[in-house]
């Protein structure tokens, strides 16, 4: 019996995807105005939200719904490492510290890492599959306005150990489907990717200050 949960939660979170989409930022990195310093601060940032998210993955991947999507093909951690390395020099992690709105991805994450990591879904699927529907787009983009050559600087968008990205979604949708999801969970998982999208909107907020600023 298959939950549909993954048709469950495009429709559930369209509205907030519509929103992340229309923040500022986006609209700007999306129309290729990208200024360089504050697309790699988003990096610096995401870093330590996929640390976060691949923490608590590994931490409970024999859970009955987070083992059907462990896919460490997807981490991104190391491929971010290796982007901030080639913008800011091996020794950027020295005396980084998190802005509020990271900080507060970072602990909701760790948070439902130990007490509810059925809702490790819900952030799984907003960062990944983002990443994999437009991931060659960005790359391009962000090529283009930061006027990079080849692949330097833009290990973010490449996954290396998948070869046909389009089969991965749909596999990856189908191991979504065959959770052992509960009648009264898959609302709970519905909310908190919605919690997601707010959490990475407010990210993108905080960049959006700083090129203000």
């Amino acid at each position: 019996m298959t939950s549909n949960l993954a048709t469950q939660l495009r429709e559930g979170t369209s509205k907030s995807h519509t929103m992340a989409e229309n923040v500022n930022f986006i609209k700007s990195f999306l129309g290729g105005v990208i200024d360089k310093s504050s697309y790699v601060e988003m990096l610096s940032k995401l870093y330590f939200v996929y640390e976060a998210i691949e923490k608590a993955m590994e931490k409970n991947k024999e859970h009955a719904y987070i083992k059907p999507i462990y896919f460490p093909e997807l981490n991104r951690t190391e491929s971010l490492k290796k982007d901030l390395d080639f913008h800011y020099g091996d020794n950027w992690l020295e005396g980084m510290t998190l802005s509020p709105a990271t900080k507060a991805y970072v602990d909701r994450i760790t948070q439902i890492g130990e007490e509810k990591p059925e809702l490790l879904v819900a952030h799984a699927y907003t960062r990944y599959l983002g990443d994999l529907s437009g991931g060659q787009i960005l790359k391009k983009i962000a090529q283009r306005g930061m006027g990079l050559k080849g692949s330097e600087g833009l290990a973010f968008y490449e996954f290396d150990e998948i070869n046909d990205e389009s089969q991965f979604k749909i596999d990856y949708k189908a191991a979504l489907d065959s959770l052992p999801i509960k009648e009264n969970e898959a609302p709970q998982i519905i909310a908190e990717a919605n919690v997601a999208f707010t959490l990475n909107m407010n990210i993108f907020s905080e960049l959006e200050f700083s090129l203000v600023r």
